[in-house]
């Protein structure tokens, strides 16, 4: 293919995908939907194109992402080719393409610099090395120690680097053991341990940075430590469950691991710089509520600190997971264009939603969340059910959006019993150490018991952080929502 300068064939997947894509976008806006108002049906279109190429990937999910835009921008914008009804209710154009530049993109932004830094300057293996040091002798504990290692650099970097770089530090170790089931579960404990622990901040998944988007787009200001308050918790109690689970299943209790690991720290003056700089930054992200500086702020002014002395430059900007970034801000878009056109209150009212009680609706998302994120990426889960999510929380009573965002954003995170599941699971598969069989045994297991203690345990942490989170301008938003409905009789911002 490279010689003949072809393009490689589509799949079979990627041809269903567009194809049926092309149906599910026009059918709304041929046929007319009942009980949705045009922008509504318009909106319906690009929510149903973007469920179809996300699931089949039939182009990749970051163009999914910015075709989103694109097509809110087209068709429910005021700049929108179509005439929109009731002049001068439609969204402003800027406002979804202001999700680009969402404060939440800002705060990951911080994040993957840093986390390119610690890589750079090597004090992500460093620090590896040197946790693990203590964990030496039975290979029970061995596991323990590089679990919790994996799950703490997780917090802070993504997943999918902090799992190379743990597989870059033990593969000499794994390669030491014997042959057999040893192997694949030190191999496993370090995808496992990386999934789990991005859940613990707001910078450690996708997810999350969905969830606080669209919170912070409901007008909920949830800091920096108040996530960590609500999600760290679970992800201890889920970190123990998983090593305990790998020890019965592939760890014999007598093995033993010997580990030899020396650090080469960096002492030049940029990389000393780089380390106060990270610091500082961690330090403050979760000293928010005392300082009061927003961790939006902390994460851009930390861009700032390490460019301007030239601790990172332009081509490390170059390398950051623009991607991802791209991918979250199609997911914030997204969120704008359904609650802005009455799309949510038009999807709360099919299903009878209202009818459940609260804590069925966040077991239900709970697990349909889970059950997406094992077959699509967790951030395309993450996209399509958290803007429903909060569009179910303003129609019943007892749920609060704060409570089925963070379930969901968590319960994508744990989908990971497949290869394709996940970055860190494919790397793991990759090594050849991991069966499928193994890997899909310890990932359904983990997940759903996960989710199970997460529905069970969040409604209660939300409640408790409830008076800590700034709602009041969700009232006022929802408000302005509700306005133009009453008048024009579709739920569209006003201009």
């Amino acid at each position: 293919a490279g010689r003949s300068g072809r393009e490689p064939a589509l799949t079979r997947r990627q041809v269903v995908g567009l194809v049926l894509g092309a149906v599910m976008f026009l059918a709304p806006l041929l046929v007319d939907v009942p009980g949705l108002e045009d922008m509504g049906e318009r909106m319906l279109a690009i929510f149903l194109l973007a469920i179809v190429l996300w699931v089949t990937e039939a182009i990749p999910l970051v163009a999914t992402a910015v075709l989103v835009i694109a097509l809110e921008i087209l068709l429910v914008s005021n700049q929108a080719l179509l005439p929109v009804p009731g002049d001068g209710d439609a969204t402003k154009y800027s406002a979804f393409l202001g999700a680009l530049a969402n404060p939440v993109i800002i705060l990951f932004l911080g994040g993957f610099l840093i986390a390119d830094g610690a890589e750079k300057y090597r004090l992500d293996k460093n620090l590896a090395a040197v946790l693990i040091r203590p964990f030496t002798g039975s290979a029970r504990t061995t596991v323990l120690g590089l679990m919790v290692i994996t799950a703490m650099l997780s917090m802070f970097m993504s997943n999918t680097a902090t799992t190379a770089t743990m597989f870059a530090v033990m593969m000499p170790v794994i390669g030491a053991l014997p042959a057999g089931r040893a192997r694949a579960g030190l191999a496993l404990s370090i995808p496992v341990a990386a999934n789990v622990g991005g859940i613990g901040t707001p910078v450690g998944t996708p997810p999350n940075a969905i969830a606080l988007g669209a919170l912070e787009e409901a007008g909920y200001d949830v800091s920096f430590l108040d996530w960590m308050i609500m999600a760290v918790p679970l992800m201890v109690m889920i970190l123990v469950g998983a090593w305990l689970l790998i020890c019965v299943l592939l760890l014999p209790g007598g093995l033993k691991v010997e580990l030899d690991m020396r650090a080469q720290w960096h002492t030049d003056r940029r990389a000393l710089t780089f380390y106060v700089i990270a610091a500082a930054t961690i330090l403050a992200w979760m000293t928010e509520s005392l300082h009061g500086v927003s961790a939006n702020v902390v994460g851009f002014l930390a861009v700032a600190a390490l460019l301007v002395t030239q601790v990172m430059g332009a081509k490390d900007l170059g390398r950051l997971s623009w991607p991802v970034l791209w991918l979250v801000a199609g997911g914030i878009a997204l969120g704008d264009g359904v609650g802005a056109t009455g799309l949510d209150a038009w999807i709360l009212g099919l299903f009878g939603w209202d009818a459940m009680p609260a804590f069925v609706v966040i077991i239900v998302m709970g697990m349909l969340g889970l059950a997406m994120s094992n077959v699509i990426s967790h951030s395309a889960a993450s996209n399509l059910l958290i803007p429903l999510a909060m569009g179910l929380a303003t129609g019943i009573d007892g749920l609060e959006p704060v409570t089925i965002a963070v379930v969901l954003a968590l319960a994508c995170s744990l989908g990971m019993s497949l290869p394709i599941s996940t970055p860190p699971n494919a790397i793991a598969y990759a090594t050849g150490e991991v069966s499928t069989a193994d890997m899909a045994r310890v990932g359904i297991v983990i997940g759903v018991a996960g989710t199970t203690v997460l529905v069970l345990v969040m409604p209660t942490l939300g409640l408790l952080l409830s008076s800590r989170v700034d709602h009041a301008p969700a009232v006022e938003a929802l408000a302005v929502v509700q306005g133009p409905r009453e008048r024009h009789g579709h739920g569209l911002i006003e201009a």
